[in-house]
């Protein structure tokens, strides 16, 4: 019994402190913890770079965005919506764009597109095929002058103003008009706060046709109506200079055939 004993102890004494099974156990917790760590790292690091852009976004790349008759390339950070940043067929396309540089978000720019105290600094465009065969400026005559009120007042920035009747659907908002360089009739619809410092980031708004079939629906602060002229001139050259005849049905389907066999 005592050699038996004797044998027991040799045995207990040999055997390792730590056994192979927990040194398993204990290597996995601990690069599962290690692989966890670094996933949180980077997921918060992705997700506060994403959080911190607010659904803007600073990328330059181009996005080929056909609509109806129309194809335009405009770069990402011009575009307001995330889901719109993408190549392909789409009914509207929505930009903003910073005044007067003319140019999508960055960093180094972001107070001017969040500060609501900022409001005179963009432009908003809603970019869609065209529903009207004629502009604002064409629907003066034969759609506004009978819903206006008579009387005309000077506006700001030397144009003419005339309110509309009550009961138009356009209580509330003035008819603001001017004879442009070339002759023809510049007209934009206001909502004009009472002071200047009521004023939206998008008070005013004015619709021309661009393209081959567009129609672009600008809006901008009531603060920005002494650049009228230079607005309209440059969200015309913006555009026009982005936009050209889309492709045929069958060129779309071969892009789109040649695109699928790539990613294949």
């Amino acid at each position: 019994m005592r050699g038996d004993g004797k044998g027991l102890q040799a045995e207990d004494e040999r055997a390792p402190l730590i056994s192979t099974r927990f040194l398993i156990i204990a290597t996995s917790t601990i690069l599962i913890l290690a692989a966890a760590s670094i996933a949180i790292s980077w997921f918060g690091r992705a997700y506060g770079a994403r959080l911190s852009l607010a659904g803007h976004s600073e990328s330059t790349e181009i996005v080929d965005i056909t609509i109806g008759r129309d194809r335009l390339a405009v770069p990402a950070n011009t575009i307001r919506f995330e889901h719109q940043r993408r190549s392909g067929v789409a009914e509207r396309v929505d930009l903003y764009l910073l005044w007067p540089e003319m140019t999508g978000y960055s960093s180094t720019e972001r107070r001017r597109f969040d500060d609501l105290a900022l409001s005179q600094s963009l432009v908003f465009l809603q970019i869609s095929q065209s529903t009207m065969s004629k502009d604002m400026s064409g629907r003066v005559e034969p759609i506004y002058r009978s819903l206006l009120e008579p009387q005309i007042a000077l506006g700001p920035a030397g144009l003419q103003r005339q309110t509309f009747r009550a009961g138009t659907g356009y209580e509330g908002e003035s008819l603001l008009t001017a004879t442009a360089p070339d002759g023809t009739t510049y007209a934009i619809r206001c909502l004009l706060p009472s002071a200047a410092d009521k004023a939206t980031s998008s008070d005013c708004q004015r619709d021309i046709h661009v393209g081959e079939d567009l129609t672009v629906l600008y809006r901008f602060s009531s603060r920005m109506l002494g650049d009228w002229q230079a607005i309209d001139e440059a969200v015309r050259a913006y555009v026009s200079g982005r936009a050209g005849p889309a492709a045929s049905t069958a060129t779309l389907k071969n892009q789109s055939k040649a695109s699928t066999d790539r990613s294949s």
